[in-house]
């Protein structure tokens, strides 16, 4: 604010490049939801058994649907990224380091997901039937193709391993900035580590994933995301309501106060 060529200094306000990228946080977690529910769940659960000859039955019946869960998950990975930067910005003020050290672990999670999607290719290359595959049995290309399906489902878990590490610290900075409600925070911290902890246990121990299903670990991450989504896309973030006694000590120590105007000859 600036009146008669002098300017008030303010502190601990939003910046309007956190509010944007606050908006599209919330439009991010919103669209990738369904394509992520439509390729993960309706397009292998539909396509997908425990039986070599059953699965490769309906992806040769269906590729078409199978290439759509292919090109909706690539576009859930694009999505992720413009998320993971908007996190990014939003949060950065908070703490530059821990927002840097969950924006690497989640570009991890992405990376590692794109590249098991691009192994989905490998199984329509399996059940293609070119000619320079007609020297397998159809039986060995079967078990080949499904053996490439389950690779996807280890590599998720790698994947998820990562997000679980990345998003708890974006919740937890969430939680810290006050800039959603914190039950909210704490809410998504819960999600985040409990989804983290399932993929790494089913890393180590397999056979637990058949008692502790997807139902478990991903439906709190789904309803965190899913009303995070709609509260930044509706209302964006609040300013924080304290200032913590570090950046209150730097105030007091290197700025001027609040009710003393400084010239403007000093601010750009």
């Amino acid at each position: 604010m600036a009146t008669a060529g002098r300017v008030w200094l303010a502190f601990d306000e939003v910046e309007p490049s956190q509010r944007t990228a606050a908006r599209v946080v919330g439009l991010a977690y919103l669209l990738a939801l369904p394509p992520a529910i439509f390729a993960e769940f309706v397009v292998l659960d539909r396509l997908v058994s425990s039986d070599a000859a059953e699965t490769a039955r309906n992806i040769v019946a269906h590729e078409r649907l199978f290439r759509l869960g292919i090109a909706s998950n690539l576009g859930v990975f694009a999505l992720d990224v413009v998320l993971i930067a908007a996190l990014y910005v939003t949060l950065k003020p908070v703490h530059r380091g821990l927002a840097l050290l969950a924006t690497f672990w989640r570009m991890i999670e992405t990376a590692t997901l794109v590249g098991i999607t691009l192994n989905d290719f490998t199984v329509l290359r399996l059940l293609s039937g070119v000619d320079y595959l007609h020297t397998f049995e159809p039986e060995r290309l079967q078990a080949l193709a499904r053996l490439a399906i389950s690779a996807h489902g280890a590599g998720y878990n790698v994947g998820l391993f990562f997000a679980g590490l990345g998003s708890t610290v974006f919740c937890c900075l969430w939680f810290k900035s006050g800039y959603i409600p914190k039950a909210l925070a704490v809410w998504g911290v819960i999600a985040s580590a409990l989804m983290g902890a399932c993929a790494f246990t089913f890393i180590v121990f397999p056979e637990a994933a058949k008692v502790v299903t997807v139902v478990y670990y991903g439906t709190p991450i789904f309803t965190f995301e899913l009303t995070t989504g709609l509260w930044l896309t509706l209302r964006g973030i609040r300013p924080p309501t304290a200032v913590g006694p570090v950046r209150a000590s730097l105030r007091a120590d290197h700025l001027p106060r609040l009710s003393e105007p400084i010239d403007s000859d000093f601010v750009e």
